[in-house]
């Protein structure tokens, strides 16, 4: 859990340091945002949030709850809603109702899903490979453990 309450204020360089990591995280995660957005549009004509989407179903091949889809990427049902839908229409997943609760829609990846999500997820791959290729290995795992073990602190505050 977060070592200090939520509200706590620090002040002086210290505080203003994570600022400055703040912006640079952020400014980072933008950019490469944008460059995936275009790619995935040029190649693949599709959109950040459907292939976010696609990976959620791909980790759950029993399938998700569209609640569950949403709590998973941190997004409102109603974006996931629509983005669904479209996908449903394209062919690429499938949605029924769960058993023993009608209120409840399960979604799945149909194989045209699946298919498509491989050729996507294999770009996507090679394209973060090649944004973060100056990064080296070594420095590469210890941010990500850093970032993970921040990461883990603030769970459930969200």
């Amino acid at each position: 859990m977060v070592s200090a309450p939520l509200t706590a204020v620090r002040s002086g360089a210290p505080a203003k340091e994570r600022l400055r990591l703040w912006i640079r995280i952020l400014r980072a995660s933008r950019l490469i945002e944008a460059v995936l957005r275009e790619r995935l549009k040029t190649r693949f004509d599709t959109t950040l949030p459907r292939f976010d989407v696609l990976s959620a179903l791909d980790r759950a091949p029993e399938g998700m709850a569209m609640s569950d889809i949403s709590s998973f990427l941190l997004v409102s049902n109603g974006n996931v809603t629509g983005i669904v839908e479209r996908l449903v229409n394209d062919g690429l997943a499938s949605r029924s109702k769960r058993a023993g609760d009608r209120r409840t829609s399960i979604v799945k990846l149909t194989p045209a899903g699946k298919e498509a999500f491989a050729a996507m997820a294999q770009a996507h791959e090679r394209w973060i490979d090649e944004l973060l290729t100056g990064l080296p290995e070594d420095e590469a795992k210890a941010l990500s453990a850093t970032l993970k073990a921040f990461e883990s602190n603030w769970e459930g505050e969200a």
